[in-house]
């Protein structure tokens, strides 16, 4: 049996053909001639789908539909109807209905719509399936190739889109697919990254876009032309930006959407610092040497950001008037909120709205968030969830409101690391979890990205001999001591700092409020 039906028309003796063909295709269908008896039959029995004609003697199509829903809200229900008023069909929409027919109707137009409503899921699943395994093949033949960066962002791009669209589907099995492809093309973007990166920085080779000359390449031109809010969401993956993207599209056009490369670390310490100073950490320890922390000195690591800021500015020739916020808790968004009639009047506002790294970090933390971010669906999932219900929403929307441009980036995303490295290091060696930076750093060659010279990658030089290592792909380092506690802790935690295609490809999206 294919399903059983429910089929209520004043005219339903004219309809015998129609109940003929379905019963051929494998159908049960169940017919009646009035709104009351359709209600009647829809409370007795369990329905797959259910046909109302709109104009039937006694209750209505539409009260039928209305009785209906009360009792089975998850039936989907087709209206049938002769009229095309649209207050009509503004009504039988408004109530949730499945699909609206205008008589007459064929029989294959009967048929598509239980299959678009039935048997959907199914057959989007199949042509998801399908059109995943064409791709797979030609993903596979650019994995096998020398990509240089732009590849390497388009690459990512079409992984992501992959992964969310496998993801809707019921059917796991090219999802796992999916999982090894990605774990080939991370393997391989941290060969790359190691092979070039230095080069990009050095001038040796033409670099991509990086974070560092973000403000300079792609946010500058806009400062003083039309006003402007640059939103800097930390650890914001591309595919949480992806998630996120319909909801900001109900208020926004996208003007352009990019992957762009952070730096190594990649960690608020050394990405965002880099990013609101326009310089590489070296750099800025260089210029300001009182204002810059190194990875053993005292105290908070971004506390600054508006200094270099102002800096920025001043040396981009933009005089303009200007605000730097940073909310790091619900209260703080809310006040923002609350105060955004303060922001409108500047040319350019930056805010750093740091919940998505606090998620993160709170999914280490907390077994509560650790269970409701248990995979990278749920994780993506957790983002558009917190998003929807957060004053950045509201923030969001005044933005739009406003007619201002709306410029959202990140500093750096997250991985969810799985593999743990051994290492050995000094009591004072840096406690991230993907990148260690210190003097007589003790671990297999094979599992890190090693810069001998912190000088070579712009980062600080700090104590003599000191050296940094990144875990790459989904590796994360622990320590011999306790080794077993502090794998079974942070195994399956999302961090940063290292190198995959998930912390450095990150989401660059320009946005124009619809007008």
């Amino acid at each position: 049996m294919q399903g059983k039906i429910l089929w209520a028309d004043d005219e339903i003796e004219l309809l015998k053909p129609h109940i003929l063909f379905l019963e051929s295709k494998g159908y049960v269908v169940d017919s009646v001639n009035n709104g009351s008896e359709a209600v009647e039959k829809s409370n007795e029995n369990a329905y797959d789908i259910i046909f109302l004609d709109e104009n039937m003697p006694g209750i209505s199509g539409l009260e039928a539909l209305s009785r209906i829903k009360e009792t089975k809200p998850y039936v989907p229900v087709v209206m049938i109807t002769k009229s095309e008023e649209e207050h009509i069909m503004e009504e039988a929409i408004g109530s949730k209905i499945a699909d609206y027919l205008i008589k007459p109707v064929n029989p294959n137009q009967i048929l598509l719509s239980i299959k678009k409503n039935l048997d959907q899921s199914k057959l989007v699943s199949q042509k998801t399936n399908s059109n995943y395994q064409q791709e797979f093949r030609q993903l596979g033949m650019l994995l096998n190739g020398r990509l240089d960066a732009a590849e390497w962002c388009d690459l990512y791009n079409k992984l992501v889109f992959w992964e969310l669209e496998l993801e809707k589907i019921e059917d796991s099995g090219m999802r796992e697919i999916l999982d090894m492809q990605k774990k080939e093309a991370n393997n391989l973007f941290a060969r790359f990254i190691e092979n070039n990166y230095e080069d990009w920085l050095n001038g040796v080779e033409e670099s991509p876009q990086m974070i560092h000359t973000l403000m300079k390449d792609r946010i500058a031109p806009f400062i003083g032309k039309e006003k402007t809010f640059v939103l800097v969401i930390d650890n914001l993956r591309f595919d949480q930006w992806k998630v996120l993207q319909p909801i900001f599209t109900k208020y926004f056009s996208i003007e352009s959407e990019d992957i762009v490369f952070s730096i190594l670390p990649t960690a608020t310490h050394y990405a965002r610092n880099a990013f609101f100073a326009g310089l590489m950490p070296s750099e800025i320890e260089k210029k300001f040497p009182t204002l810059w922390k190194n990875e053993d000195d005292e105290g908070g690591k971004n506390m600054h950001e508006k200094d270099f800021l102002d800096a920025n500015l001043k040396r981009l020739g933009k005089n303009v008037k200007w605000s730097y916020n940073k909310i790091t808790n619900y209260d703080a968004g809310k006040k923002l909120s609350d105060n955004f009639n303060q922001l409108k009047e500047n040319d350019v506002n930056y805010i750093v709205y740091n919940f998505v790294d606090m998620l993160s970090h709170a999914r280490t933390e907390m077994e509560v968030i650790r269970e409701l971010a248990d995979d990278e669906a749920a994780y993506r999932s957790l983002t558009v969830s917190w998003f929807d219900h957060s004053p950045l929403h509201d923030i969001v929307k005044k933005i739009a409101d406003s007619g201002a441009k709306l410029i959202i980036t990140t500093d750096h995303g997250t991985i969810r690391v799985s593999n743990p490295v051994k290492i050995v290091g000094e009591r004072n060696t840096n406690s991230n979890l993907r990148y260690k930076v210190g003097r007589g750093l003790s671990y297999n060659e094979k599992d890190v990205f090693r810069v001998a010279n912190p000088q070579d990658a712009f980062l600080p030089k700090g104590k003599m001999s000191s050296e940094f290592v990144f875990a790459k792909e989904y590796d994360y380092f622990v320590y011999p001591n306790n080794y077993n506690h502090f794998v079974n802790y942070y195994g399956n935690t999302f961090q940063h700092g290292g190198i995959s295609l998930e912390e450095v490809l990150i989401p660059f999206v320009v946005l124009n409020t619809k007008k």
